[in-house]
């Protein structure tokens, strides 16, 4: 999928764990976790918006567009 997601990369940034996220963005452990590993095919943005609330970060922090290897199909 061309769109990658860092949420790990705040997480770290932030010293905070996925069930602390999980918990103040107020999802699931779980939901958190397949948005994070980019098996989501969609996101909320009233969801995206608490992620971007709790990391104090903007949605491009968190989400971005890799051009896809053409070469390979």
């Amino acid at each position: 999928m061309p769109i990658a997601v860092d949420i790990d990369v705040m997480l770290a940034r932030r010293k905070m764990s996925v069930g602390e996220l999980a918990d103040r963005v107020g999802i699931t452990p779980a939901n958190l976790a397949v948005l994070k590993n980019g098996r989501a095919k969609a996101v909320r943005f009233a969801t995206l918006a608490a992620l971007c609330d709790v990391l104090n970060c903007q949605p491009g922090d968190l989400l971005r567009w890799e051009a896809e290897d053409t070469t390979t199909r």
